[in-house]
Parts: structure tokens; sequence; C-alpha cells
């Protein structure tokens, strides 16, 4: 049963008000007032002189549990929601694993799942590591991206992108964060330009919800819970009221949701599950045998779950 080990983060110490990323990136007036007021978004935490290398290093760097066990990784794999991110023939992730020592490894990048690909790297590190017959094999889980363009910068009416960074050592088997079960729906006829298309925007926006409870529940009935066997749900840092309004659908607590880091952080693409679990655990909001919930959405459209037990 695939493990989540370790969890570290990595968050710039530049924290910048949305409306001068709003005046950066010509928000509206009306656009600003949304984000702030209904969606809850306060600051965002970039790094406006940082590379894309830079912002994954510091997060590995923080992962500890990783020095002494580098020849136990088999699997480095980059979660990115972008389907690209440096110009050929740059290529961070291997430029990471050779500053890491971790040359050995298998490297690569799985993506294509958008801001829920965190998800589908942990559930396919669980199952390469399946194979491997060493009990102490390891797959280091990387996410965090650069808004690099407005397209990476901003979803509209919806949220704005942050840089926070994870790392995640994953294993086939352990005592704590077992994952439970993984489930993913897909919509792909929301896979378009949402700022360019006001009529698939609103479909998204109407259906959203709906897809999201869908990969909820599903993730639930694999695992055998209900609602209620939860100690926590970590969101994805999208908006809080999009959370709020999902919480009060399903008949969830919207005390059980981690909201903190959406109007303090942001929205870190795929980094979002990992950094609101490392919050979790930091604040003692989970405990030994409790079980929580991990969700994400991606635009294009991917939603997904994942049940973990602490």
């Amino acid at each position: 049963m695939t493990a989540l080990e370790a969890v570290a983060v990595h968050l710039p110490p530049h924290a910048v008000p949305i409306e001068a990323v709003g005046e950066h990136i010509g928000l509206t007036p009306r656009q600003l007032k949304l984000f702030r007021r209904f969606h809850g978004l306060d600051q965002l935490r970039l790094d406006p002189h940082g590379t894309l290398p830079d912002l994954l290093d510091a997060a590995v760097d923080n992962l500890t549990e990783l020095r002494g066990r580098e020849r136990h990784v088999r699997f480095v794999i980059y979660a990115r929601s972008m389907p690209v991110a440096v110009p050929y023939p740059l290529n961070p992730l291997h430029d990471l694993i050779a500053r890491r020592g971790l040359a050995h490894a298998s490297a690569f990048t799985v993506t294509h799942h958008a801001c829920a690909v965190g998800l589908l790297a942990i559930d396919l590190a669980g199952r390469l590591l399946a194979g491997d017959p060493d009990p102490e094999a390891l797959a280091l889980v990387v996410a965090g991206e650069k808004t690099f363009t407005r397209d990476a910068q901003v979803v509209p009416e919806t949220g704005v992108f942050a840089e926070g960074a994870a790392a995640c050592l994953v294993r086939a088997t352990g005592e704590r964060h077992r994952v439970l079960s993984f489930a993913v729906r897909q919509r792909p006829e929301f896979d378009g330009r949402l700022a360019e298309d006001p009529d698939l925007l609103a479909r998204y926006q109407r259906e959203y919800p709906v897809v999201l409870t869908e990969a909820i529940e599903a993730a639930l009935d694999q695992a055998g819970l209900d609602l209620s066997d939860l100690t926590a749900v970590l969101p994805h840092n999208v908006n809080q009221a999009s959370w709020r309004m999902l919480a009060r659908r399903i008949g969830l607590p919207v005390e059980k949701v981690v909201l903190d880091n959406v109007p303090s952080v942001g929205h870190s693409f795929a980094a979002d599950s990992l950094i609101n679990l490392h919050t979790a655990t930091t604040r003692g909001l989970l405990r030994r045998g409790d079980r929580y919930l991990i969700a994400a959405a991606g635009i294009g459209a991917t939603f997904s779950a994942m049940t973990v037990q602490c």
C-alpha cells in the first residue's frame, strides 16, 4: 500500500498583494474585487528573481529525510501542471537529479492532468515501487512551477497562481500516511482557452462542483469510507468560495477543509496538496489513524481525489 513517508515545502519569502499582481497582468478592478472579497485571496508567494530549478531545488533541500538515502531512490517524478515550462533543450528535472546525487534514478515528468497531476504522480510512484524487491526503495515526487506567462498566472474568474513548491518521499508500503484509494474523473470537453471562450468558462464553472463531487464520492467508496470518517480535507488552493460551496453541497463541515493557505500562499499549481498536507501535519490537525482526503481539479479538465490514513 503506497505510503507518503515525508513531505517538505518551499514558500518564496516574497508575498505580493493580489492588487500588485493584477496590475502586472491587467486585471480589472471588478476582477480584483471578486478575487479578494468573494474568493478570499489576499497575497501570493512569488519569487520574481528565482528560476524553476531554484524553486524545485529549494523544496528538495528542505526534505531532510532524503539525506543519506539517495541511493534508495529509484524514481524521481516531476508533477507539472503546464505542458511546457522551459524552452528546449533546458531540462530542470535532470539538472536537479544531477545536483542531488540522484542521476542513477529514472526521472520523468507527468502532466496533462493540470493542477490535479500531483495526485497522479503519487499514485504512479506507488505503482512503480510495488514492483521493486527492495523494501527500502523510494520515489521522490516534486511539484512547483513559475508563473512565466499570463496564462500561467490566472484562471479567469476563479484564481491566481503562486510559486510554492513541494517535495515528497513515497514508499511502496508504510505504517503512516497510507493511500487507501485514488479516483479520477475527466471531462475533455472542457479542454480549451477559458479566458477566450466565455461560454466554455460558464459551462466549466457549472459542472465543476458536480464532477469534483463525483471524484470525491468515488474515492470514498473505494476506501469504504463516509464523509463523517474524515478528519480533514486537503484542497487545491484555487479559492475559498468554491470550497465553501462544495462543502455545503456534499454536507461536509467547512471547518474540516484546510483553507489556511488560500489567502496567504495562493494556488501553487500541482504542489497545493503537498503544501496543505505539510500545513495539516505541522499544525497537528492529523493524528495517527486519522483518515483524510486530498482533492484537486485541473483545467482541461481532470478532477481527482485520494484518501489517506495517517
